[in-house]
């Protein structure tokens, strides 16, 4: 008999609002300001395209509710602080990286710690199963093909069990990525029809507030980042991020270490399409990215870790950062193989 495990088992959406530009939204700011320098494609209004276009789409996206939402959420933080707006989109993405990324982050932690200490029980019932499928097999006289089969269905339907037993499907890890990315897109877009003249709030154009509101060199964020600082700090604390993760994998299998390749030059790709946004959008992705290498830090201090009720795990660590200083160095500068 094969070994069994017991189970527990546990409105049409609104039509899309279009906002329609004022003429005076069209015209240069007042007082001579200068022009945002921006590329066709993006000062372009997204009005100006029909729905049947090709930039449809784009024009549904920009104008429905989760944009405006954050169109919203942007100029509440921006009235309530009182800060210049590059403030006020630092400030905004504090926020929400810190009341929503953070806790997904750590709930994300906690699903995968679970699994985690789930393995060598799931070792321990792969070898017990292989044993009774062989013994199975010799007695029904089973196809090598047969008994594989019978192997990997029993064996997925065993450890489904014990993911619903401890409550810790790995899926649920993901939750963040179903937040975050959204969320982020939404932000970008929002800002993109701030630094554009697509959005406006109580009679007065955000872009033209946009046009002084930066600081250091990049006064007017309307504009793009001539000096490229920003879109290359945005790719290098990207690329930091993939590393420390890759390190925190080394030994991976081969399809893992493919993703890891595709999404550093995924970050390496976002260099020169920072290059050619608005540098109100660059300053969202920095702090965003920032915030993110922060957050993958602090998940990784054990008091943090044990005020977060994550289960410690065989790769836990007491000396966590001393440990991934040690790995970059081994890494990078003197190339020893060594795994935190």
């Amino acid at each position: 008999m094969l070994c069994r495990l017991s189970v527990r088992w546990l409105r049409p959406r609104p039509a899309l609002r279009v906002r329609v530009l004022e003429p005076s939204l069209a015209r240069a700011p007042a007082g001579g300001a200068k022009r945002s320098a921006l590329p066709v494609w993006a000062v372009a209004s997204v009005s100006t395209v029909g729905p049947s276009g090709a930039g449809g789409w784009y024009e549904a996206l920009a104008t429905s509710a989760p944009v405006q939402g954050a169109e919203d959420v942007l100029l509440l933080a921006h009235t309530a602080s009182g800060l210049p707006w590059w403030g006020s989109i630092l400030l905004t993405t504090v926020a929400l990286r810190g009341a929503v990324t953070l806790p997904l982050a750590a709930y994300q932690h906690y699903i995968l710690a679970k699994v985690e200490n789930l393995q060598p029980e799931i070792k321990n019932i792969a070898r017990h199963l292989n044993q009774e499928v062989a013994v199975r097999a010799h007695q029904l006289g089973w196809s090598k093909r047969v008994a594989r089969l019978t192997y990997l269905k029993t064996m997925r339907r065993l450890v489904s069990e014990l993911y619903v037993r401890d409550n810790c499907h790995p899926f649920k890890a993901t939750v963040l990525v179903w937040i975050q990315l959204p969320m982020w897109i939404f932000m970008s877009i929002a800002l993109r029809n701030f630094s554009t003249g697509a959005a406006h709030s109580e009679g007065f154009s955000v872009q033209e507030q946009l046009t002084t509101g930066g600081v250091l060199w990049f006064h007017d964020l309307t504009a793009l980042d001539s000096t490229w600082i920003l879109p290359v700090s945005v790719g290098v604390i990207n690329l930091l991020i993939v590393e420390i993760f890759a390190l925190q994998k080394l030994g991976k299998a081969r399809f893992q270490k493919y993703v890891t390749y595709f999404v550093r030059a995924l970050s390496v790709l976002m260099i020169p399409i920072a290059a050619t946004v608005p540098s109100s959008i660059v300053l969202y992705w920095l702090c965003s990215s920032f915030m993110g290498l922060s957050q993958n830090l602090l998940l990784r201090s054990p008091r943090f870790r044990q005020l977060c009720r994550i289960p410690l795990t065989k790769l836990d660590s007491d000396t966590p950062y001393k440990d991934l200083l040690a790995a970059f160095h081994s890494k990078f500068i003197s190339r020893k193989p060594r795994t935190l």
